[in-house]
């Protein structure tokens, strides 16, 4: 059997997702199983190279996953240059996983190297530098995609599967509710649970920024494309407390809601806080409501409830409920093994430049969540709806 290595720059992994979610659970994982079997001939491996700021930190993680993945440290430099001038090997794919702000400058040094580009979204914070970034990649013919792993989660997996299998009906309504509380440094001596460059705007911080982008995909690819939107955000907590103890002041909506109307005239709702106490199946569920069935999704299970089935409520505030609401629901069976999200995407874009398979996902489509954002953050500042325009 042939093994076709394909050498990889992951350039920015040092932060928590970078390392967990595409190092730890992508690309230490699929090195871990044997590489992507193509077919009983052909085998890729991955062959990666970290790359970023942090000698330290990217010698420990170099180390870490290396040793766990085949025995040996993994290779790391500061020198991206290097790495992209082939400097330490060939490699034929960049990543970043860096802050927002930053991806603009490590594209554009990217392409000038000639690699196919993958990177994490948003892409910018501003939709016309978004749009640029695509087009220079474009114009270069380099094979280009963005993080858009909510896609393959198990609970929207089984969300498509029902509306392709026609559950549904028409669909008249999704109602999405995102967050939890992340701490924030103040009070009760509990540290914060995320950077906090995400709650200064002047930083690339924001929620809709950074979940826009990913409700924009979600919506594109499982329920329809968007027309307009209105939106609201808020900056809920004043001040936070940074990695080093210092008191900042939050400059970013922490707190963001939104409507959306989808072409087919459906009605799409999304709350989105890190202002949030939970009480619902997930840190984020979806219900789908439709004139043959409903469906409530959380990020792995889902629970349906057909026309059928649906119980019949009478409003009556002066007895307790006499109908379990909760039990009038069924599961969705896990009958296959759900791979982790990130992973299957990374395998999907490595198979894409290697093999020259289909891609969907690419800086262009990533530019669209940018816009979403954008415009979210038009309406609230104009508190008015706004249609959203094609990109060209």
């Amino acid at each position: 059997m042939e093994i076709k290595r394909v050498g990889i720059i992951m350039n920015g992994v040092t932060g928590r997702m970078g390392t967990n979610q595409h190092l730890a659970r992508s690309i230490t994982a699929i090195i871990n199983q044997g590489g992507i079997r193509v077919s009983n001939d052909l085998t890729i491996m991955p062959d990666p190279i970290l790359t970023g700021r942090r000698d330290h930190a990217l010698k420990m993680l170099a180390e870490k996953y290396g040793n766990e993945a085949r025995g040996e440290s993994y290779k790391y430099t500061t020198d991206l240059q290097g790495a992209l001038d082939g400097k330490f090997g060939d490699y034929e794919i960049f990543f970043d996983a860096s802050g927002t702000l930053h991806r603009a400058g490590f594209i554009e040094m990217a392409v000038k190297a000639g690699k196919a580009i993958y990177c994490e979204k948003p892409t910018a914070v501003e939709t016309k530098e978004a749009v640029r970034l695509a087009k220079l990649v474009e114009t270069a013919g380099l094979k280009n995609g963005v993080v858009q792993d909510k896609l393959w989660l198990p609970g929207f997996r089984k969300i498509k599967m029902l509306k392709e299998l026609g559950f549904f009906g028409k669909i008249l309504s999704v109602k999405g509710d995102f967050g939890y509380w992340v701490f924030s440094g103040m009070d009760y001596d509990q540290p914060a649970q995320r950077p906090s460059w995400n709650y200064r705007a002047e930083d690339g911080g924001g929620m809709m920024i950074d979940m826009f982008c990913h409700w924009r995909y979600v919506i594109d690819h499982v329920f329809g494309p968007v027309k307009s939107l209105v939106a609201y955000g808020a900056i809920d907590l004043d001040e936070r407390r940074a990695e080093d103890g210092t008191p900042y002041k939050c400059t970013a909506d922490d707190s963001a809601y939104a409507m959306f109307v989808l072409e087919d005239g459906t009605m799409v709702q999304f709350n989105s806080s890190w202002c949030t106490r939970v009480r619902r199946d997930d840190l984020l569920t979806v219900q789908v409501d439709g004139v043959n069935g409903s469906a409530v999704a959380g990020l792995r299970e889902v629970k349906t409830q057909s026309a059928a089935n649906t119980p019949k409520p009478v409003w009556n505030p002066d007895i307790p409920q006499p109908i379990d609401l909760f039990a009038c629901w069924e599961d969705v069976p896990n009958n296959i093994e759900y791979d982790n999200a990130f992973k299957i995407q990374w395998e999907m874009f490595i198979r894409h430049v290697v093999l020259g398979e289909s891609w969907s996902y690419s800086l262009m489509e990533g530019a669209k969540g940018v816009q979403l954002a954008e415009l979210g953050m038009q309406s609230w500042k104009e508190r008015k709806w706004v249609d959203v325009p094609e990109l060209i």
